[in-house]
């Protein structure tokens, strides 16, 4: 794949379109002035990536790690970092975000298109009227943790949830302008919370041994603190205790897992850990609303 036929023509969509187009599965949610695009990657192979529309673009990265690609942001230099992992990238209205990449791991992200002038944007924060930078491959911990919180509740709809969800999105806002003002470029970690390396070295451990029991102890040792401060210091960064962590990240690989039907629901959850299948139906249930069964036949 040339990288010139993959960046130079955007692809134009009211959202991220992808190439080839069912490389991808994805699950989309809108309420008044902001639409979630949660994405995971099917395939190991090459694939494009463009949009280009009248709304922002914040993009969160959870999982994204490749042997080659490059992505492009207008206004700003193409990169060709590979590690993608725990990324932020914001791509203000009418700026073109495309791109190509030869995944090392199946990429999961999600995208948040956000309406300048939604009904829930406060007028006195003049966001619409607002220039924002274009920032490529960032990490802010107040911004990624109110996203995260967003998608969790587009997968996992629950009572009430209209009201919060409203409620996140004006934080969201207020996270962008935040940022966009400088505020968040020299801002150190809170207080509390993991180190930089820390949180890298805790969140490979525990994608390089989802089908193990990972005990509190091992990932404190990881993190090289004590098991008491690593789970305040844990909470802090990822937004979860160690265990609701472990378990949601358990639950989205059993989602890519799914996807694949040569592969038995009980081989799936033997594959990450649980010792019967009731539990890993139990747990999966609590985390989606659905059976194992239930999600896998939902992808046909």
């Amino acid at each position: 794949m040339s990288e010139s036929a993959a960046v130079s023509t955007p692809i134009l969509r009211p959202v991220v379109q992808f190439a080839p187009s069912d490389i991808a599965r994805r699950r989309i949610a809108t309420w008044n002035g902001i639409q979630t695009d949660a994405v995971e990657v099917v395939r190991r192979e090459p694939f494009e990536y463009g949009f280009t529309a009248s709304r922002h673009l914040l993009i969160m990265c959870e999982r994204g790690e490749r042997d080659d690609g490059e992505t492009l942001v207008e206004g700003l230099p193409r990169s060709t970092l590979q590690e993608l992992n725990r990324k932020l990238t914001f791509v203000p209205a009418g700026h073109r975000f495309c791109g190509w990449q030869k995944p090392r791991k199946l990429t999961r992200v999600t995208y948040f298109y956000i309406d300048p002038r939604g009904p829930l944007i406060d007028p006195e924060l003049r966001f619409a009227e607002s220039e924002f930078t274009p920032r490529l491959f960032f990490f802010d911990h107040d911004l990624w943790e109110t996203a995260f919180k967003l998608k969790a509740q587009a997968e996992n709809p629950g009572p009430g949830q209209k009201q919060y969800v409203e409620a996140l999105s004006v934080v969201l806002m207020h996270e962008l302008l935040r940022l966009n003002s400088g505020a968040g470029l020299a801002k150190r970690p809170i207080r509390g919370g993991l180190a930089g390396w820390q949180e890298k070295k805790v969140a490979q451990y525990i994608e390089a041994h989802l089908s193990e029991d990972i005990s509190l102890a091992t990932l404190a040792d990881v993190a090289r603190l004590s098991p008491y401060h690593f789970v305040r210091a844990f909470k802090q960064s990822f937004g979860l205790p160690p265990h609701r962590y472990v378990s949601s990240m358990r639950i989205q690989q059993a989602k890519s897992l799914l996807a694949d039907p040569a592969i038995s629901v009980t081989q799936i959850g033997l594959n990450l850990g649980f010792s019967e299948t009731s539990s890993f139906t139990t747990t999966f249930r609590k985390h989606t609303g659905l059976t194992p069964t239930a999600y896998r036949r939902g992808l046909v």
